[in-house]
């Protein structure tokens, strides 16, 4: 019984893995220093079950967040589709939906940000990757990638 359990909740966070892996854009929401939320959406990458990575600027709002405080939620919807259901005379939504708990840090190593750039890359430019290596040469020592650990297991909904 105790196995069962285990593999329907592996089946659970894999859904809500491929919930991330099919939206467009996750909203990552960060805590200001002054306590107030700051969510924005964001082009995720995932590497793995608990490592998800982003690129930004190496200043400004989202690095200030992140020495306030490295916790972050993760956010997605893959799947939106408002509909009127006639017979019930109802109106209602259908939706994938996910969400994580993680911590975020800036990666330092820069085989991890070639890594984290080339997936990214893959991800949402693939038709690209003959320029990837020039970009990298040019702007890999200035651009910040930061890392989102998960602390659990992605949870997701769906209304199908």
């Amino acid at each position: 019984m105790k196995q069962m359990r285990k593999s329907k909740r592996e089946r659970d966070e894999q859904w809500a893995l491929d919930v991330f892996d099919r939206a467009p854009y996750v909203t990552v929401s960060f805590t200001r220093p002054d306590g107030t939320p700051y969510g924005l959406p964001l082009s995720l990458v995932r590497s793995d079950r608990r490592t998800f990575y982003f690129h930004c600027a190496a200043e400004g709002e989202k690095i200030d967040c992140l020495r306030h405080s490295p916790v972050v939620s993760l956010s997605a919807v893959s799947r939106c589709t408002p509909k009127f259901e006639e017979e019930k005379d109802n109106f209602t939504e259908y939706y994938h939906s996910a969400v994580a708990l993680g911590v975020a840090e800036v990666v330092s190593d820069d085989e991890e940000k070639i890594k984290a750039l080339r997936l990214l890359c893959e991800r949402f430019l693939p038709s690209h990757m003959d320029r990837f290596d020039a970009a990298i040469a040019r702007s890999l020592a200035i651009t910040t990638v930061i890392r989102v650990s998960l602390t659990e297991p992605a949870v997701g909904k769906c209304k199908p």
